[in-house]
């Protein structure tokens, strides 16, 4: 997870930018941020993917296979 003060930068460079007064310095760094940001997105996001079990209205597993074997790989499953 980002820091609070990560994202408070995230926007205030997003505002500064949007009024047109960005410098190039503050650009690499908003780029930074967004790539930090975004690389912290996704490994959460993967993260809780990888640990969801889907289940039908008849309690019938039906989890993709493709996330069985990530499952099974990584020593989630028994």
């Amino acid at each position: 997870m980002l820091s609070k003060q990560k994202l408070a930068r995230i926007n205030t460079l997003a505002k500064k930018a949007k009024e047109g007064t960005l410098t190039e310095a503050e650009a690499k760094e908003r780029t930074a941020l967004r790539k930090e940001y975004l690389d912290t997105f996704r490994s959460t996001m993967r993260e809780t993917i990888e640990h969801v079990k889907i289940v039908d209205p008849e309690g019938n597993d039906v989890t993709p296979e493709k996330l069985k074997n990530i499952k099974q790989q990584k020593g989630f499953l028994n």
